[in-house]
């Protein structure tokens, strides 16, 4: 009996060790070849096109971007004057701007590559007791001949906990994130994942490359 029970515990084993390695996921290997050759410096960042029903949407993720990108170690152009320049130039609407060649915009600024960011989600939900922010993002870098470099996407979602004011806290909590959400630490967490420090971020900028030690 005894060797009955160890038998099959070594199958159970065996079976859940397959279990585990069947259910690691390894991230897909990106193709870096044209990223790598085109080798930008500087990324200019245009207005942000909006899917969502918060008209101020865009204008938090915006403010939210240069610094992961610099601290990634571009040369970003400064978004508001990017926005101006590109309004007198008639570009008054973000979806317009997306429409034109990268090539256009890129030698408008006189950029090496062309951030395009889309909001696809931006929104509270409350259920029962608690209230659900949650952004999500998509990111796209061209060169300025127009070839794609570099693509990416981020999800965040964020739910306040106030577990320990009993119900009518709960309800408090949740009320008062659904009429005022704060968006922005999402907002930043994703951008910074997203451009920085997540798997399939930026590749290292040539600022960031001249601060590091040299290795020998």
């Amino acid at each position: 009996m005894k060797g009955f029970i160890s038998r099959i515990s070594t199958l159970l084993l065996l079976a859940t060790s397959a279990l585990l390695v069947g259910c690691q996921t390894t991230a897909p290997k990106r193709d870096l070849a044209a990223y790598e050759a085109a080798n930008p410096r500087s990324i200019v960042v245009v207005p942000i096109v909006n899917k969502s029903l918060d008209v101020d949407a865009p204008n938090y993720v915006l403010s939210a971007l240069p610094v992961p990108i610099a601290e990634k170690g571009y040369y970003v152009f400064p978004v508001n004057t990017t926005k101006m320049v590109l309004e007198q130039e008639g570009f008054y609407e973000p979806e317009r701007v997306h429409e034109q060649p990268p090539e256009t915009i890129a030698k408008m600024f006189g950029a090496d590559a062309v951030l395009f960011v889309t909001i696809n989600q931006w929104d509270a939900q409350y259920i029962i007791l608690s209230t659900t922010v949650t952004v999500d993002f998509e990111y796209r870098l061209v060169s300025k001949t127009g070839e794609e470099l570099w693509k990416n996407t981020q999800r965040m979602q964020y739910s306040p906990n106030n577990s320990n004011g009993g119900l009518i806290g709960m309800l408090v909590s949740a009320a008062i994130a659904r009429a005022a959400p704060n968006y922005m630490p999402l907002t930043i967490q994703a951008n910074s994942m997203a451009l920085r420090t997540g798997q399939n971020a930026l590749l290292d900028g040539p600022y960031l490359k001249e601060k590091l030690p040299q290795q020998k």
